[in-house]
């Protein structure tokens, strides 16, 4: 099981080393077609707005739509989110519009407002660690979307289906538990896909 972290900007490199110790085999995607060799793709951290001119930039914004219309799994955090995200706070276009939430840029302050905390996750049995820098928010939900946890009251952790997202950066610590869910995921979307495809094989087979 292959998961890409696209490569054109953030923690690349951490991500991949917490996919490795979460199981699974993590290579950094820099040119669409390598999307057709992976199971599942992170969005790391950065800046939003450059991701999003970026993706435009080097074709990846249809690609990646193709990518999450096959139902493999996405997983977006802090600026991944809000690429993401149907709506944005405020003027700012909206870039991939996948998941059904409504978000807010730099909702936890500015660099110097950093901070480090445990969270309690929906399917994970003790709290992660996170760290907030520049952190958005999501202010909203559509009926689809489940929360998976709150940072004082406010959502920071997100799950729609085959998407997932997280307003912090799991990468940047040594608890990769955040990255052995959505390895999960992607593990459980491609079992169900290798299930479809042999069922659909059988009937042909009897016709």
């Amino acid at each position: 099981m292959k998961i890409g972290v696209l490569a054109l900007q953030g923690a690349v490199a951490e991500h991949i080393r917490s996919i490795t110790r979460a199981g699974a085999e993590g290579v950094p995607i820099k040119k669409v077609e390598e999307l057709a060799t992976i199971d599942g793709l992170i969005i790391p951290g950065g800046e939003s707005t450059t991701i999003g001119k970026l993706m435009r930039k080097y074709d990846f914004m249809e690609a990646i739509r193709d990518f999450s219309a096959q139902s493999k799994p996405i997983f977006g955090t802090c600026a991944g989110l809000i690429v993401l995200a149907e709506r944005i706070q405020g003027d700012e276009e909206a870039h991939l519009k996948l998941m059904d939430i409504t978000v807010a840029r730099n909702a936890f302050g500015r660099q110097r407002e950093s901070f480090e905390t445990d969270l309690s996750v929906v399917g994970i049995e003790e709290t992660i660690r996170a760290v907030f820098i520049r952190a958005p928010l999501i202010l909203s939900v559509g009926a689809g979307v489940e929360i998976l946890s709150t940072y004082k009251d406010e959502i920071v952790t997100a799950r729609q289906g085959h998407l997932l997202v997280a307003s912090y950066h799991p990468e940047l610590t040594d608890d990769y538990r955040l990255h052995a869910y959505f390895v999960d995921m992607v593990r459980e979307q491609a079992s169900s896909f290798k299930n479809s495809y042999s069922r659909r094989h059988l009937d042909s087979e009897a016709t």
